[in-house]
């Protein structure tokens, strides 16, 4: 194609859903798939060859699992509305309060929902402050010291979230956070939900001491259910964002080459996070070093919509394609389509080598944003 487009790769998507159904075997745990990391439908009849539940943040997801995926979710929320909550728990399963009066205000509408409270362990090594759920101020969780000796009778389990893109040796250290704060509760609890963020997918993450860990966990506590709800895992490495230089550009001795997608609209987290992304081909270098380095630009308005400086090993021509790696995961859930720029398309790339688009995105899509 010579208009951008994601493409998502059938077999690392289902060597990555093999290895988390193994996990999940072996952790005798539910592993189940974050919308907010990954929400393309059309894969879900690949998904529901490998997990059972999806867990959402909002109606919008709820409705998605319901009727996209086939079944009822898990559901959290850092605040539920009156107008909306009622068609939430209807397409739940498990529907988690994030505080106190939250549960008290809704719990009596949840119907047949699981009901769980989220908590806060005062403890994350997220290293962003932007990601960090446990952050002093946090809004997200109740903290140990306000929770009430005896639990509500409906209460039936504990949200505890705090790890991103985190490996197995993270886990361990806040686990013991975890338990420190919040054991005295768990023989008032059928299940505990430890969150997204464990990388199981990422090639130097230690699965056996997970294996490990949660053999102890079951030992002790034998009653709870244990369930994870990983995003990034189950997208992590499984196709790239094709791009193409449409101008090259000089100032002050730098070069940039102007692609025809856009970091803000296409790639948010490489500016929110932030965090360079992998260029097939080039070298993330610090500083221009020859006629062969590019600074990367958007073609937004927005004068910070560029990236860094890499090295490529030949110069760069209007038409060029440019491939960046590893954008299928949270990318592809935060597009927008700020100046109108067109979107990229999404296809898949089947194990026979057939590419399906997917989806191609038109004017009608950016002008019913704002019918």
């Amino acid at each position: 194609m010579n208009t951008p487009i994601y493409i998502i790769e059938e077999k690392r998507l289902r060597n990555n859903l093999e290895l988390i159904s193994n996990v999940a075997r072996r952790t005798q745990a539910e592993w189940i798939l974050a919308f907010k990391a990954f929400a393309l439908w059309k894969t879900f009849p690949i998904f529901r060859e490998y997990i059972n539940a999806t867990t959402a943040s909002s109606l919008s997801e709820a409705r998605l699992a319901q009727e996209e995926f086939g079944a009822k979710c898990h559901t959290y929320s850092p605040a539920y509305t009156d107008y909306e909550f009622d068609d939430i728990a209807r397409c739940s399963s498990h529907l988690t309060f994030n505080s106190l009066s939250q549960y008290d205000r809704f719990h009596e509408r949840a119907g047949q929902c699981s009901i769980g409270l989220r908590v806060n362990p005062e403890y994350s090594e997220v290293g962003t402050a932007l990601y960090n759920p446990c952050a002093p101020g946090t809004r997200f969780g109740v903290t140990a010291d306000k929770l009430p000796e005896q639990l509500p009778a409906d209460i039936e389990g504990f949200h505890c979230h705090c790890h991103c893109e985190s490996g197995a040796e993270v886990f361990e250290r806040t686990l013991k956070h975890i338990e420190e704060k919040f054991s005295a509760w768990f023989p008032q609890l059928k299940w505990i939900n430890f969150g997204g963020g464990h990388l199981v997918t990422r090639k130097d993450y230690d699965i056996e001491l997970l294996v490990r860990l949660m053999d102890a966990f079951h030992q002790r506590y034998p009653h709870l259910k244990v369930i994870f709800e990983p995003g990034s895992a189950f997208a992590w490495q499984t196709g790239p964002l094709v791009s193409h230089v449409v101008d090259i550009v000089e100032d002050k001795g730098i070069k940039t080459a102007i692609l025809d997608v856009s970091f803000t609209c296409h790639m948010p987290d490489c500016l929110e996070m932030p965090y360079f992304p992998d260029v097939r081909g080039a070298e993330h270098v610090e500083e221009s070093s020859s006629h062969l380095s590019y600074r990367l630009g958007g073609n937004s308005c927005l004068s910070g919509d560029f990236m860094g400086m890499w090295r490529f090993d030949h110069e760069l021509q209007v038409g060029d394609e440019l491939i960046f790696e590893d954008m299928i995961h949270y990318t592809t859930v935060k597009t927008n389509m700020f100046n109108g720029i067109s979107h990229p398309a999404i296809g898949m790339l089947h194990v026979d080598g057939r590419l399906e688009i997917l989806r191609q995105f038109t004017y009608e899509d950016y002008r019913n944003r704002m019918d």
